[in-house]
């Protein structure tokens, strides 16, 4: 009777040491899931990197006193520095196929964190913002009674910069929230006039908004 040969595979992580004899398909993809999980985790950057690239998105001067959300080594959505004045600022998210970070107003808090909150339980974009109107109406998601900005600096090449200090390869865009406003109401087009020109977008609903986005340089 003939023996079959069996290839023993090592496979090291920073916690095991495992050895599976098993068919190559099983193999390539339980090697893959260790490499996403190691991959996922040496992506992120450092705190103070998270912070530096973050606070770019606010004006200079509010800038050091801004509190700054960030991801942990697990990638998970955390407080990374507690700040004294009005903005809140996120840093890019690691799991984004392009850089964003974007710094708000603290009154937008409650709006943004029900947004996050949706997503993370797989709703989509139109789901979202239809159960945030009708939670805006009743009164139970509590949305600014005086207009409201959002800072965002995003681009799909764009990168924290760390020998310089800045944010590379990527534009400003500014949003402010202006719920229940409309293009009657504030004299706005619907549409920009002129590159970069302001206009309103979500016009009469929760999520009204000034969308202002310079032409690239």
């Amino acid at each position: 009777m003939r023996c079959r040969k069996r290839t023993f595979f090592l496979i090291l992580s920073a916690t095991n040491i495992v050895i599976i004899v098993k068919t190559p398909i099983y193999i390539f993809a339980l090697c893959l899931a260790v490499s996403a999980s190691s991959c996922a985790q040496d992506n992120i950057p450092n705190k103070e990197m998270q912070i530096a690239s973050a606070v770019m998105a606010a004006p200079e001067e509010d800038r050091a006193e801004a509190t700054v959300y960030g991801y942990d080594a697990d990638g998970n959505y955390v407080l990374i520095r507690e700040g004294t004045n009005s903005l809140i600022c996120v840093s890019d998210d690691p799991n984004r196929d392009r850089f964003q970070c974007v710094c708000y107003h603290r009154d937008l808090q409650e709006f943004m964190d029900r947004g996050r909150t949706l997503r993370a339980e797989g709703k989509s974009g139109q789901e979202i913002f239809d159960m945030r109107e009708v939670e805006a109406k009743a009164g139970t998601l509590t949305m600014p009674e005086q207009p409201t900005t959002l800072h965002l600096l995003e681009g799909k090449e764009g990168k924290y910069d760390e020998a310089s200090g800045e944010v590379v390869n990527a534009n400003y865009r500014y949003v402010v929230y202006i719920p229940w406003a409309t293009a009657a109401s504030t004299g706005l087009p619907l549409k920009p006039m002129v590159p970069g020109g302001p206009w309103i977008m979500d016009p009469g609903t929760h999520r009204a908004h000034i969308m202002i986005t310079p032409p690239k340089s």
